[in-house]
């Protein structure tokens, strides 16, 4: 039985992650944020045996910027992911496979951007990606490394979908602005089978979008929600009212990437949930 360390691993993805992998028959164990803020020399013990690590560990982006909470969001994320790297540096025997995390949010606003033909952003948030990344690809040194660059979430009991669904269900949701925002995405499920794609296949290393192959703009999700819901979708919501909330955060849901996940394609991946309504039903079910 092959053992998997999944830090961040007490969130929305990392829960669902614990479940799917111990019925795949992995031993599975989580690391919370108080297990990643210990010493090199501790958590170097607890990685020990170790033969995959998955690395989630990173605070909500979802919330209001201000300096101290850039700092909290740029040291979950870099500094949590280089003390794991440099424990994993020191165990006697290097785990087999290390998948970090990432954000699509690296790249700019226009599009399509794929692994090959790309242009990256220059905002904070790419930054936080850029320095993520740096960080996870200095264990390419002793193990194989796969870096997924996430695009929205969609589960039951959490992430994105659940901030937005009460005013859905309330008949006051409707477009961020005039809705031409691109909103690049992906299942709970296709994001699970994807890691167990990459753990199965030994040849794949490097840098992968993992979001659908059918991005949409956030005016075909709201229409999309609200058709699912029966529900109006007539009152926009303007952007002032966002970066009020969130100050600089709300780039994060005004500025989207429209994003393809070609190398995922191109090595025979297959999305059980290719396009936003298959996957809204199913989430919504």
């Amino acid at each position: 039985m092959k053992k998997i360390v999944i830090t961040g691993g007490s969130g929305f993805i990392g829960t669902y992650m614990q479940s799917y992998f111990k019925a795949e028959g992995f031993d599975v164990l989580p690391l919370g944020r108080k297990d990643t803020q210990k010493d090199i020399t501790e958590i170097t013990k607890v990685l020990e045996g170790v033969d995959i690590i998955i690395n989630l560990a990173g605070a909500p982006i979802i919330h209001r910027w201000n300096d101290a909470y850039k700092k909290v969001l740029y040291d979950s994320r870099i500094i949590t992911t280089k003390k794991i790297v440099t424990a994993m540096s020191n165990m006697k025997k290097k785990p087999e496979l290390f998948v970090s995390t990432s954000a699509i949010g690296i790249y700019a606003t226009d599009g399509p951007m794929s692994e090959s033909d790309y242009t990256y952003s220059d905002n904070f948030l790419a930054k936080i990606c850029k320095d993520w990344e740096a960080e996870a690809r200095r264990a390419d040194d002793f193990t194989r490394v796969v870096i997924y660059r996430f695009g929205v979430v969609l589960g039951k009991g959490g992430g994105a979908l659940s901030k937005m669904l009460p005013s859905f269900k309330l008949g006051i949701a409707g477009t961020i602005g005039d809705g031409s925002e691109p909103f690049s995405w992906v299942h709970i499920s296709d994001l699970l089978n994807a890691y167990l794609f990459v753990f199965d296949h030994n040849d794949l290393k490097g840098t992968f979008n993992l979001c659908s192959p059918n991005p949409v703009t956030n005016k075909v999700l709201t229409k999309t929600l609200g058709k699912i819901l029966h529900r109006p979708t007539v009152i926009p919501l303007p952007k002032f009212v966002l970066r009020l909330l969130f100050s600089e955060g709300a780039t994060v849901l005004t500025e989207g990437q429209r994003v393809i996940p070609e190398r995922l394609l191109k090595h025979h991946f297959i999305f059980k949930y290719p396009t936003i309504e298959e996957a809204l039903r199913e989430v919504l079910d």
